[in-house]
């Protein structure tokens, strides 16, 4: 099998985070909950797993990384902190837009017939009464990378708060703090953690309710949660076993390097877009040749729905792919398609690979 769904979740892991869960299943007692060698085992991890996190995202104060089980619950987490009107494009996803959704007051920037937003469209629609504009950094669907750096001066100079959804992009291109009020990212995609990991970078300032209250370890007979960072967002037993493989996740990524990560992944999608080339009937999405992207790439082939072609490309040349909306509809509006096909690149593919999901491509096409 060639597994080209790493915007879904990367399959292939560093050997070091299998072996972090199961050292952890051996090791682990619950952090907070004794002061017996199992339960400072655990808690040593989750603050190693802190530091780390913070060194990568820039963030000054570790103790202002807070778990969460997915970049899900982390981005409703930080828009239910947000008070007043939202701003947000047309590239985010339904993580983003279904909270926006259900609290109200929000406009949607609408991204171009590539996919692109500028900053000044954001500018535009910031109001008096704005609290935040929320922000994928990088696209799910076209692979598209977003100029969080300008918006995030827009924010600081304006007093708007600023979110980052980093799903896409973490683990993948830097992404520091700056200007940035909340950071949300996922653990098991680029930065290689097990599936249940995930988090919110809290700048200083900005300091979201808590979505669910309960046990803490400490304090037990207070009858209000604990209000002190990270215990005030992390109510219950953490998944410790979960960040041991996303700290070993984050020790890959910082002992191999970003860059040579991203120019490996990027290399690998900028091939199979240029060898499509040649292949008529494919339709790309997306500014392709941007000079800086993530290695998504979403497509079309005439005569073929997206579920139908992927179902093809599995089951003839065992080639995973992601057909559908990809959980982000308004991006879909925007293309004016129901549906995309989506290759996304790993650090662990292969040029090998790469050629054979071109050459399956070009056999659907002249069967």
């Amino acid at each position: 099998m060639i597994y080209l769904d790493n915007a879904a979740t990367t399959l292939k892991k560093p050997d070091s985070v299998k072996e972090a869960v199961i050292r952890a299943m051996d090791t682990f007692g619950n952090a907070s909950r004794g002061a017996h060698a199992p339960a400072l085992n655990a808690l040593r991890v989750l603050m190693e797993a802190r530091i780390a996190l913070a060194s990568l995202f820039g963030v000054n104060d570790p103790m202002r990384i807070v778990f969460t089980p997915n970049a899900t619950v982390a981005l409703n987490m930080a828009i239910s902190g947000v008070r007043g009107h939202i701003v947000m494009t047309s590239a985010e996803h339904n993580s983003v837009l279904r909270p926006v959704y259900r609290r109200g007051n929000y406009t949607v920037v609408p991204c171009d017939a590539l996919g692109r937003v500028q900053v000044e469209e954001i500018s535009s629609a910031i109001r008096e009464d704005t609290g935040a504009v929320v922000l994928s950094h990088a696209s799910n669907v076209t692979g598209n990378v977003f100029d969080i750096e300008s918006a995030g001066e827009l924010c600081a100079g304006r007093g708007v708060h600023l979110i980052v959804d980093a799903s896409q992009s973490a683990g993948l291109l830097p992404v520091k703090m700056k200007n940035i009020s909340a950071l949300c990212f996922t653990g098991h995609k680029s930065l290689y953690g097990p599936q249940g990991t995930g988090g919110l970078c809290l700048g200083e300032g900005f300091m979201p309710e808590p979505l669910v209250v309960g046990g803490s370890g400490h304090h037990s007979f207070d009858s209000d949660h604990p209000r002190e960072l990270p215990d005030a967002l992390e109510a219950g037993t953490q998944n410790a076993h979960g960040i041991a493989g996303l700290l070993a996740g984050v020790q890959y990524i910082q002992s191999t390097g970003i860059e040579e990560i991203h120019k490996k992944a990027d290399g690998l999608a900028r091939f199979f877009v240029e060898s499509l080339a040649d292949i008529p009937g494919i339709t790309l999405y997306g500014d392709v040749h941007a000079p800086l992207r993530v290695p998504v790439v979403s497509l079309n082939l005439e005569g073929y729905d997206p579920a139908q072609a992927a179902g093809l490309l599995f089951e003839k040349y065992g080639i995973a792919v992601r057909a559908g909306a990809h959980c982000a509809p308004l991006m879909h509006d925007t293309l004016n398609i129901c549906g995309s096909v989506r290759f996304s690149f790993s650090h662990f593919n292969t040029q090998e690979e790469t050629e054979l999901a071109v050459e399956a491509v070009r056999a659907l096409m002249y069967k």
